[in-house]
C-alpha cells in the first residue's frame, strides 16, 4: 500500500458577483454564540449581504454586539426588526423552539429567511413553516452548512466518481464523555427536549444525518433504539440506528449510526464502504478525509475557513442573484427532522 498527502487551503472567501443594484440586508434574531464566529461574519463577509441589524431580548447585549460588530441597528423587539423597512432578510439564530414562531412572522412580512439548525421542534412544525414562506413566494434556508463546505463536496465528488465502486454501507460512530457543567446539573436548553427537541443527539448528530442524505440520497426504513443511561438531563444521551438510503436503480446502501453522550472517549468517525474502496472522515473533527482503495491511501486535508458558515451564505447569495440552488433549503431540512423523529419515536421525550 502507498500514501499520499495532499494538502489543500480553502482559507480564501468564495468569490460571486451580485446582481443587485444594492446589497441584501440582513437581520439577526438571537445574536449569541453561535453568531459571534461561526455565522455573523460570514453575512459581512459575502458580496451582495450586508448586516444592518441584530436583536437580542437583552437590550444591552444586543447593544454591546452591535458596536463590537459594527451593526448598523440594534433591537430588543424581533417584531421591529422583523419589520424594519432597512431589513431585507432575516436569520433566526434562536434555540428550535422558537423557530417557527419568528419564522411565520418573517413569512408575514414578506421577507427571505434562514434558520439555524435544526430547523423546528418536530416535522410538522417544519411542514408549517415550509407552507408559510410558500405562500409568500420568499425562500427558506436552513443552516446545515456542511452541505456547502470544500471538505465534504470531495467527499461527493469523489463517490460520483466511483472512486469506491458502488456503495455498500455507511457507519457513524460518534461519542463523548459527559461535559461538566451536565454532571453539575446545570440548566442547558441542548437537552430539554421542550426547547430543543431532544437532547445532543438533535443537535449534533442531525448535521451529520443531514450530510449524509446530500452524499448519498435520502435515508428511509428508518429504525432506531435511544436511552437515557446518565439520568442527568431528560433527554436521550444513547442513541443507535439503522437505515437504507433511498436509490432508484441498481443496489440501495445500508447505514448505521452510534451515539453517546456517556461515552469513555471522543470519537467521531464516519466509514463509507464500497465495493473497490472506503470514505474515512469525521463530521465535527479538525481530521484528514481518507481515501483507500487498491492503488493506495490517500490522505487529503482541506481546511474549514475561519467563519464556518461563509460558503454556506455565499450560496444563499448565488440562489438569490444568479439562480443557483442552495443545497439547504426548508425541504431538504424537513427531512433530516423526520429522520430524527423515526429513530427516536419509541422514546418518551
Amino acid at each position: 500500500m502507498t500514501m499520499t498527502n495532499q494538502i489543500t487551503s480553502c482559507n480564501k472567501e468564495p468569490q460571486l458577483t451580485a446582481s443587485a443594484d444594492r446589497p441584501l440586508r440582513w437581520g439577526i434574531i438571537g445574536c449569541g454564540a453561535v453568531t459571534e464566529v461561526k455565522s455573523g461574519p460570514a453575512y459581512q463577509q459575502t458580496a451582495g449581504f450586508v448586516l444592518q441589524a441584530v436583536m437580542r431580548r437583552d437590550a444591552a447585549k444586543a447593544e454591546d454586539y452591535a458596536r463590537r460588530h459594527q451593526v448598523p441597528l440594534w433591537f430588543s423587539d424581533a417584531d421591529l426588526l422583523i419589520n424594519h423597512p432597512d431589513v431585507d432578510a432575516v436569520y433566526i439564530a434562536t434555540p428550535p423552539d422558537s423557530h417557527l414562531f419568528y419564522a411565520l412572522k418573517v413569512a408575514a412580512a414578506s421577507k427571505i429567511c434562514c434558520v439555524e439548525k435544526p430547523m423546528a421542534l418536530n416535522s410538522a412544525e417544519c411542514a408549517q413553516m415550509n407552507a408559510a414562506f410558500a405562500k409568500a413566494g420568499k425562500p427558506l434556508f436552513v443552516a446545515y452548512y456542511r452541505r456547502s463546505l470544500p471538505r465534504f463536496l470531495q467527499v461527493k465528488a469523489w463517490l460520483q466518481q466511483g472512486a469506491i465502486g458502488e456503495v455498500r454501507h455507511l457507519h457513524w460512530s460518534f461519542s463523548r464523555p459527559p461535559n461538566a457543567a451536565d454532571v453539575a446539573g446545570q440548566a442547558n436548553w441542548r437537552t430539554d427536549p421542550a426547547k430543543a427537541g431532544g437532547g445532543y443527539f438533535v443537535d449534533l448528530a442531525s448535521h451529520g444525518l443531514d450530510l449524509f442524505a446530500f452524499l448519498l440520497g435520502d435515508l428511509i426504513d428508518v429504525k432506531g433504539i435511544s436511552l437515557n443511561q446518565q439520568g442527568l438531563y431528560q433527554a436521550e444521551d444513547a442513541v443507535t440506528a439503522c437505515w437504507r438510503f433511498a436509490k432508484a436503480t441498481g443496489v440501495a446502501a445500508t447505514g448505521s449510526g452510534y451515539w453517546n453522550f456517556a461515552a469513555f472517549e471522543r470519537t467521531d468517525k464516519v466509514e463509507i464502504i464500497g465495493s473497490q474502496g472506503r470514505i474515512e472522515f469525521s463530521v465535527f473533527a479538525e481530521a484528514p478525509l481518507v481515501l483507500s482503495t487498491a492503488a493506495g491511501r490517500t490522505e487529503t486535508f482541506i481546511d474549514n475557513p475561519a467563519h464556518i458558515q461563509l460558503y454556506h451564505v455565499a450560496n444563499m447569495a448565488r440562489q438569490l442573484s444568479l439562480g443557483e440552488p442552495h443545497p439547504s433549503s426548508g425541504e431538504t431540512a424537513m427531512r433530516a427532522t423526520r429522520v430524527m423523529e423515526q429513530i427516536l419515536h419509541n422514546s418518551p421525550y
